[in-house]
């Protein structure tokens, strides 16, 4: 089929597909851990704020952490710096499981989450500068780039159900150790592929100059992802209180994995197209499109129904963020490209952290249909950002000569 030829393309390279396929075991925790986290203490405390609160530790820890870990990535190289935060990553996770099963409410289970959080392997951005050191054809990178979204709404797809349905089959902390053992296995699979990690980067060039990174360009993204980010935390947690004020806790796995199954078929065509349109003007139709398709959540009364709006709102979401990549990946020099890609996890970590716990305090208030509005809220905030830099030069276009971001320390100057 043509539009699998050229995905087929880009993983004949050598090693590619064994990348690839151990990046998603790795990143099947960030479909469990947050979810898994509300499953089991709302189940063993019985309130959604406590289950959001900690949520957000997590999340907010991952937020600060990520480019700090991004940069040592490109300055230390992948292996030696995945490996010993996925270490201390699973035994945080695990002592968090020990601490609300003991009853503790509070510290002990938000530190233990934060530290989880700020130890998370960032396998999706390592995953993308594997991509970009083994492909020279833009298009080539561009069709990687939305193979690796279609991964990661496989990751949403498998994950949440996967996640629900063992918290509330076994027992609640379940969905939580699956990922805790994914995450661990995935990591070490992944960086035991020496071949096909990218060269370490130093941070300044042979004359001394500092290798900048353009903040003002990437300004723009980063109110968008955070925005998205909102959406997706807040719209984790009120489906499984939808989900549970109907008597079906279980199906709230369902919902959540149709809204990724979603982007995941919007990703395939994604890859599978020759964009005419900018990076940065896709980033801003899919941030109006994912606004425009949420807003009917609040009304919704029926599984069935949520099931078929997720589904449909899933669209805007990889097309959105294939897009983020492809502009960070032409606009920041090649030698901060995994902290580049961290960046865009950061923002939307930190839209997801107090989606997360915004949305569990609305829900204990005023139950799940009113907490709806808060993903809602959350895009309007990313249309906001869209409109207003819309006709910015700063995102105008991304960067075509990288050579120019090396400086003397000072920020780069506009193109």
């Amino acid at each position: 089929m043509p539009v699998l030829s050229a995905y087929r393309q880009v993983l004949s390279r050598p090693g590619a597909a064994a990348f690839s396929a151990t990046g998603f075991v790795a990143r099947l925790p960030i479909s469990m851990v947050t979810l898994g986290i509300v499953l089991m203490v709302s189940a063993e405390t019985d309130s959604y704020g406590l289950a959001g609160g900690i949520s957000a530790a997590f999340v907010i820890a991952s937020c600060l952490a990520a480019l700090i870990q991004g940069r040592l990535i490109d300055r230390l190289g992948q292996a030696r710096v995945l490996l010993p935060a996925s270490a201390m990553c699973t035994v945080s996770l695990s002592l968090l499981v020990w601490a609300v099963e003991a009853g503790h409410r509070t510290p002990l289970p938000h530190v233990f989450a934060a530290l989880a959080g700020a130890t998370m392997p960032a396998i999706g951005a390592a995953v993308r500068a594997r991509w970009t050191n083994a492909l020279d054809v833009q298009a080539e990178r561009e069709t990687a780039f939305a193979l690796e979204a279609v991964v990661d709404e496989t990751v949403y797809l498998i994950g949440p159900p996967l996640a629900t349905a063992l918290a509330t089959t076994l027992f609640p902390s379940a969905g939580l150790v699956a990922a805790i053992v994914a995450g661990l296995a995935g990591t070490i699979a992944f960086t035991s592929l020496r071949s096909t990690e990218p060269p370490v980067h130093p941070t300044r060039t042979g004359t001394g100059a500092k290798v900048a990174m353009p903040w003002g360009q990437l300004l723009p993204l980063a109110l968008i992802s955070l925005a998205m980010g909102g959406i997706f935390g807040s719209t984790e947690v009120v489906t499984v209180a939808f989900a549970d004020s109907l008597g079906e806790k279980s199906v709230a796995g369902l919902l959540l994995a149709l809204w990724a199954l979603g982007s995941l078929v919007a990703g395939v065509i994604t890859g599978a197209v020759t964009w005419r349109r900018t990076p940065a003007a896709r980033m801003r139709i899919g941030i109006v499109a994912f606004t425009v398709l949420m807003a009917p959540t609040p009304l919704v009364d029926s599984a069935v129904a949520m099931g078929v709006l997720l589904f449909l709102a899933g669209f805007a979401i990889a097309p959105t963020l294939i897009a983020a990549v492809s502009f960070i990946e032409q606009t920041v020099p090649p030698s901060r490209l995994t902290e580049g890609i961290a960046m865009l996890t950061t923002t939307i970590a930190a839209g997801i952290a107090p989606g997360a716990a915004v949305a569990g305090v609305v829900v204990d208030a005023h139950g799940p249909h009113a907490a709806y509005l808060v993903p809602i809220c959350s895009g309007l905030i990313g249309v906001l950002a869209a409109v207003g830099t819309h006709a910015t030069r700063s995102i105008g276009s991304p960067r075509e000569h990288l050579d120019e971001l090396v400086t003397s320390g000072d920020g780069p100057a506009d193109t």
